[in-house]
This record gives C-alpha cells, structure tokens and sequence, in this order.
C-alpha cells in the first residue's frame, strides 16, 4: 500500500467515526434535522428488538421524535466499535460495516416535564429510570456527501430497571 492509500483509509475511518459520535449526539439532544441528515436517501433502521419499528429514514425520525419525548435524560455511550470497510477504490458507494456495543440509561419524563416537552428548570437531574445495552450493526456508504447511514440495525441485549419509590409510583 502507497502512504496515499493508507492515508485515505486513516481518514474514512476517521470520518465513519465521526458519523457514528454523531448519531449519538443528535439522538441523545434530540436533533432530529441532524439525525435524518446522517442517511443515505435510501437509508433505513431498525428498532424493533428494543421496542421500536424499522422502517425508511423518514419513518424513523418521526417516530424517535414523538417516542424519545419521554425521556428527558438520554446518554448513548457507543463502544467497541469494530470497523470493517468494502472495496475502497470508487468515489461514491464504498460500504463500511460497523460492529458497535452501546449502554444507554434514560430518565422517563415527570408530570411537570412531560408537559413542557423537557426537562423542569432548576430541578438537579436524579438517577435514570433504566439502563439498556446491546449492539448496533450499522452499514454506511459513501456518497457525494460523505459517509452516510444506509442501515442502523439495534440488537438490544439486556435492560435494567431501577427501583422506583413507592411515593413516584403512586404519583403517576
């Protein structure tokens, strides 16, 4: 390999990378214009083994939107990442694979929250109310754009759910 093409693939690793911080970022502050933005046209997910649906990009999103409402307090933490990429000799349509394991603890929203669309001002933040973890399999392509989600597959493998006080349980 020429330090040319190795350098191109120091900087598609880079770049896959960056995309994958990114879907967790705009998931976790709730940026959906960003979110939709990390898909190719045709790009898709699938949610179903953590209670969710699969379907195009467009679906997705507004489904996250209504559906994340309910936790004010979100933190992906995507890890492991295992990078495997296609052929790299075109300008558009290479394929990444990436394998990547996630914890993901939520807070669901209080009365007062739900009400507002997030979390209450001035109020400290308290424990989450579950903790899930699992792994993505996500597949990427290149296109004119960069780097672009074609698939985001989500293969949820435990989850935990925290006491709740009997006073917060009998609130709701």
């Amino acid at each position: 390999m020429t330090q040319r093409v190795e350098l191109a693939a120091v900087i598609d690793r880079l770049a896959v990378d960056a995309l994958i911080t990114e879907y967790a970022v705009a998931v976790d502050d709730g940026d959906w214009t960003a979110y939709r933005q990390l898909f190719a046209p045709d790009g898709r997910a699938d949610y179903r083994s953590a209670g969710g649906i699969e379907g195009g990009a467009d679906a997705i999103t507004a489904w996250l939107s209504e559906t994340m409402r309910m936790f004010p307090m979100r933190q992906h933490l995507i890890t492991n990442r295992k990078l495997e990429f296609g052929t790299l000799e075109q300008d558009v349509d290479d394929v990444a694979r990436v394998q990547a394991d996630y914890v993901n603890p939520m807070r669901f929203a209080r009365p007062a929250e739900a009400a507002a669309g997030s979390a209450a001002g001035g109020e400290p933040a308290t424990a989450p109310d579950f903790v899930c973890g699992g792994r993505y399999a996500f597949t990427l392509v290149r296109t004119h754009s960069g780097w672009r989600l074609r698939q985001v597959v989500v293969t949820e493998k435990w989850r935990q759910m925290a006491d709740r006080p009997q006073a917060a349980a009998s609130e709701a």
